[in-house]
């Protein structure tokens, strides 16, 4: 029995060590929403993707804390769990919000490793002892800045490098990358910044032998993605219009991508996460773990879920140092010169938490415990 005695919302502002640009806009700093779990002297994290903004997906930080403490996180305090992956029947009642969802469902799952002293990775069914990194490198004020960062990172053993691109910011940097690199395993994304106009255009990147092209159309679409998809070479990969186990089956079944990212909060937790792995594995499509700003404690989730066997492409889960002058979490995540990460074998995440720091960082802060709440 997973008994949750309280549950601790918080919000912690953390400044990125550098600006990250993408075709939504420039990010500096990030809002985070994270989860603790009290249960019977145990403690768990969680942490929410959601960004400051609704451009990603529907959901904010403000949405977020505000399903989570009304309408989410009483429903787990008042359940008799046996089993983290109880954890999405117990919510469904509430539609969407799956990012707010994950944050609670992962932290459950990070109890129940402790519970059973096991790793988190075992827990979900990993049997990656290593697990292969790329980077996510965003849109840079010049192309001379592209390749400078691009020789960072390949001088630092990263295994593939993902540029971000939008209309007037994709072409003629992919020519001159290849030129310089012809060899690197290179993607590209565009978080649905083309439309079917742009297809001609999107055809003629088939010349710089990209692993994959990500999300290039809508955000909610297959179709569309279906049509370009016949019409070239490359790869499509689907990031945004994967929500469940159900769209991954409908894109393949459609020939809509060849790859898939999940990302654990877009779909809603480890439950749904793994049930796409599974869907795609079974038809023969590579995943990969695709990133969201995370601190250490949705990076150390991120880790554990890339242990799966389908998870066979470098992902996007990379050193903390990348992306925060500190971590919250102890050690923090660190690459290898071949680009990979040890998947850790201790009890939980293998990660423990800076509370000091975070306490530090935290500008709001919401005690939940079953019947009650009070503010802190």
């Amino acid at each position: 029995m997973l008994n949750i005695d309280a549950i601790y919302m918080r919000e912690i502002n953390m400044p990125l060590a550098h600006p990250f640009e993408t075709s939504f806009g420039v990010t500096t700093s990030r809002r985070i929403l994270l989860i603790e779990l009290k249960s019977e002297g145990l403690t768990a994290w969680g942490e929410c993707v959601a960004g400051e903004h609704p451009y990603f997906s529907d959901e904010m930080i403000d949405t977020a804390w505000i399903i989570t403490e009304t309408e989410l996180a009483p429903r787990l305090l008042d359940a008799n769990l046996q089993h983290a992956g109880d954890v999405p029947d117990l919510l469904k009642q509430v539609r969407g919000h799956r990012m707010a969802k994950a944050a609670l469902e992962n932290a459950v799952w990070d109890l129940e490793s402790q519970v059973k002293k096991v790793s988190l990775a075992s827990l979900l069914g990993g049997s990656r002892e290593i697990i292969p990194c790329g980077v996510s490198i965003g849109i840079q004020p010049t192309l001379e800045k592209v390749l400078e960062k691009i020789e960072t990172e390949l001088n630092a053993g990263y295994q593939r490098i993902k540029l971000k691109c939008k209309p007037g910011w994709d072409s003629h940097i992919f020519e001159a990358v290849r030129k310089r690199w012809p060899d690197i395993l290179l993607s590209c994304d565009a978080n649905s910044a083309y439309r079917m106009k742009d297809f001609d255009h999107i055809a003629s990147w088939d010349q710089f032998k990209l692993l994959m092209i990500e999300q290039p159309l809508w955000y909610d679409d297959f179709y569309f993605h279906s049509m370009l998809q016949k019409r070239i070479e490359t790869a499509i990969c689907l990031d945004e219009s994967i929500r469940n186990r159900r769209d991954a089956l409908a894109a393949i079944d459609m020939e809509s991508c060849q790859i898939i990212n999940i990302k654990v909060g877009r779909v809603g937790g480890f439950s749904e996460a793994i049930a796409v792995h599974n869907a795609a594995a079974e038809r023969g499509i590579p995943v990969w773990c695709g990133g969201m700003l995370e601190t250490g404690i949705g990076r150390a989730h991120n880790i554990a879920l890339s242990s799966l066997p389908n998870f066979s492409l470098p992902g996007d889960v990379s050193a903390s140092a990348r992306y925060w002058a500190q971590d919250i979490i102890e050690p923090e995540v660190t690459v290898s010169k071949t680009g990979e990460i040890m998947v850790p074998t201790d009890i939980g995440s293998g990660y423990g938490i800076l509370r000091d720091r975070i306490e530090k960082l935290t500008v709001r802060k919401q005690m939940l415990r079953a019947k009650a709440s009070v503010t802190a």
